[in-house]
């Protein structure tokens, strides 16, 4: 207790007994001896109240043993039971948390982890991914301030995420390794790179990387086929020092619509795992031709960016001409591209105007914003005479068209005419703009559509910076000319607006999450929310239907299918009470990520272990790493004081009390005629 309440307490006495007796002493002439009790008892209930206000409190100390963690990670992918571990690994784990003497210096924690890692339940092995270094963060972050000795039970395969051989863990880590360590001879398709569409009588590059795990010489035959028919084949040798092949080839698109191909890799003798032999694929083939027509009022740089992005793909055409040179029909384009425009387009405007031709416009620092916001184009900008740098900040939810983020964030900014932009008609935002590092709601590209005609806005200029650092960041114009290909394949598509546009991959790996997003308009093609959306997917082989709903996520709707079998299937998306459909299809590939590896990873798991000051067990050491943790002096219970402070006093009895007293006081001064 501090002197200070000491203190305060004396003081409270000192003052009830000073009120006391002036009440009951002081200038009292009969001093009779019942005085002295209702003195005793005033003297007392002040003490008492006193005492509640000043609340006097003892500081007391508590030690608290903290005994150390010990985390048991658990790997819960399918490539546990493809190497025929579940039962070992989980009489392991048994073993681990039933001892009775870890159980007395450890607090042990279980985790299973797949793609994402939480705390251990029940262990089902049906995990499609693995992601070892994700698994062990979490851990690391979880016991951050503690002792936690991490163990890991695990083949070592990761199929995603960052390398763990190379992760800093504060903590030690024991690896378990479950699986075969034996080295057996095996080849695979260890990538597969394609164009996600091509034009029909066009040929499409297919580029496959090949491995060899062995030291023997082989000899094998690598295939692409068709419906059954073989597109192309070409025999390959493979030896201990030459064991990585790369195939390219060119493949022609004979037939219009989603096609679908598989690449194998012969079998070789004594090889053990067959499933990472083959890989499929899929192209869309279109058939179309496109001319595009830059128009500009000035020179500049993008001019010749934009033709060789849109000439990359061999099925389109560019002219370019200055606004006050070209004499010929825009009809003989499916594409007008309006650079920078001025008074000078006012024809032209006029012409894409009557013929409701399709178009992209591209504004910046030369553009005429007064004549272009009397043109009632459905977009306008309130520009002042000075130009502001604008970055780039992807919309995840634009669904118009399928494009990747391809860094847009990184690229440098465009220059336009500084001013608020205003959009009156429905459109979808690809881009955003970023003022020095700030992101707004404002559009940097953005996409209209109205009356089957499609609009493109960029507001901007500066493109081919972007195609130069496209090319720093991935040493490859690829990115870059893809992401204009998108865009100018479906602003130069004449086909009519649909109410209902649903966004699916062709092509999904066996026993992943089928995701698929759509977007509905009203009437008046804006966004309707109210809507309800059904999917119902048909194998095409047994007929089984499945039927999902769809949830309203972020001004889209979206669905989520799971358990799907290897195989084809169409689907068709329905909105209730409307007859408006949409069909697809897709496939599902019998290829297993987790079936692709043929043996444990111990020697990425021994590195592991040596970098983080732990030691690399196998399946049958568990009572080697008992005793490794039970002699380990780094972990230790820590002893911990906690200092609480307690009420002297229990207010509610004092006050009981207190009330007592004054009541007795009251009674005597009453029987004795004192009142």
């Amino acid at each position: 207790m501090q002197t200070i309440t000491i203190l305060y307490i004396i003081l409270a006495l000192l003052l009830s007994l000073s009120v006391a007796y002036f009440q009951y002493f002081f200038k009292e002439k009969n001093k009779a001896k019942i005085n002295v009790v209702l003195f005793v008892l005033r003297t007392l209930s002040l003490f008492l109240l006193l005492l509640l206000l000043i609340n006097p409190t003892i500081k007391k100390t508590e030690l608290i043993n903290t005994k150390p963690v010990l985390a048991v990670l658990v790997d819960n992918s399918k490539s546990i039971p493809y190497f025929k571990e579940t039962k070992r690994i989980t009489t392991f784990l048994s073993e681990i948390k039933n001892d009775n003497n870890i159980k007395e210096k450890f607090d042990i924690n279980s985790f299973s982890f797949g793609s994402n890692v939480k705390p251990l339940d029940s262990l089902s092995f049906t995990e499609n991914e693995t992601n070892v270094s994700k698994a062990i963060t979490a851990v690391n972050d979880l016991y951050e301030d503690k002792i936690a000795p991490i163990i890991l039970l695990s083949d070592g395969n990761q199929t995603i995420g960052n390398d763990y051989e190379f992760i800093n863990s504060k903590q030690k880590i024991y690896p378990i390794v479950f699986g075969d360590t034996i080295q057996y001879q095996d080849l695979k398709i260890s990538q597969l790179n394609v164009n996600k569409y091509s034009y029909i009588k066009n040929k499409f590059p297919v580029e496959v990387f090949l491995n060899y795990e062995g030291k023997e010489n082989v000899s094998s035959q690598f295939s692409i086929y068709k419906e059954g028919k073989t597109v192309f084949t070409k025999k390959i040798q493979f030896s201990e020092t030459n064991n990585v092949q790369t195939i390219s080839t060119n493949i022609t698109s004979s037939k219009e619509g989603l096609q679908y191909y598989t690449a194998s890799i012969n079998k070789i003798e004594g090889e053990k795992n067959t499933k990472n032999n083959s890989k499929s694929f899929s192209v869309e083939v279109i058939d179309e031709q496109t001319k595009v027509l830059i128009l500009t009022s000035v020179l500049h740089p993008d001019l010749g960016v934009l033709k060789k992005s849109i000439e990359s793909n061999k099925q389109r055409s560019v002219d370019v001409f200055l606004i006050d040179k070209f004499k010929f029909n825009i009809n003989d384009y499916q594409l007008v591209v309006l650079n920078q425009p001025n008074n000078s387009f006012n024809k032209i405007l006029n012409e894409v105007k009557s013929s409701n031709s399709n178009y992209f416009l591209i504004s910046g620092a030369n553009t005429d914003w007064n004549f272009i916001n009397k043109q009632q184009l459905g977009f306008t900008k309130n520009a002042l005479n000075q130009t502001e740098n604008y970055g780039a900040s992807f919309s995840n939810s634009f669904l118009t068209f399928s494009q990747k983020d391809i860094g847009f964030n990184q690229f440098p900014p465009l220059k336009d005419q500084f001013g608020e932009v205003g959009i009156s008609k429905e459109h979808q935002t690809l881009l955003f703009q970023n003022i020095n590092g700030l992101e707004t709601q404002q559009p940097l590209l953005a996409t209209l559509e109205e009356n089957n005609q499609k609009i493109g806005v960029l507001f901007g200029e500066g493109l081919w910076k972007w195609r130069a650092t496209s090319f720093l960041n991935s040493n490859s114009f690829e990115d870059f000319d893809v992401f204009i290909g998108n865009l100018v394949q479906y602003l130069a598509s004449n086909k009519k607006i649909n109410r209902l546009e649903v966004n699916a991959e062709s092509l999904y790996p066996a026993n992943a999450s089928i995701q698929i997003s759509a977007f509905y308009t009203d009437k008046n093609y804006l966004f309707d929310s109210r809507a309800f959306l059904e999917i119902t997917v048909t194998n095409s082989a047994t007929k089984e239907v499945v039927k999902n709903p769809f949830s309203l996520i972020n001004n889209a709707y979206q669905t989520e299918i799971e358990n799907l079998n290897a195989g084809d299937y169409e689907y068709k998306v329905s909105v209730k009470g409307q007859n408006i459909h949409k069909y697809g299809k897709f496939k599902i590939t019998d290829y297993q990520i987790e079936e692709q590896f043929t043996n444990a990873n111990s020697e990425k798991l021994q590195k592991l272990a040596n970098r983080t000051g732990g030691k690399l067990y196998f399946k049958n050491e568990i009572e080697k790493l008992k005793k490794v943790l039970l002699e380990d002096k780094s972990s230790y219970t820590t002893q911990k004081s906690i200092i609480k402070e307690q009420n002297l006093i229990d207010w509610k009895w004092v006050l009981f009390v207190v009330i007592g007293l004054l009541s007795i006081e009251w009674f005597i001064r009453k029987y004795y005629g004192k009142i």
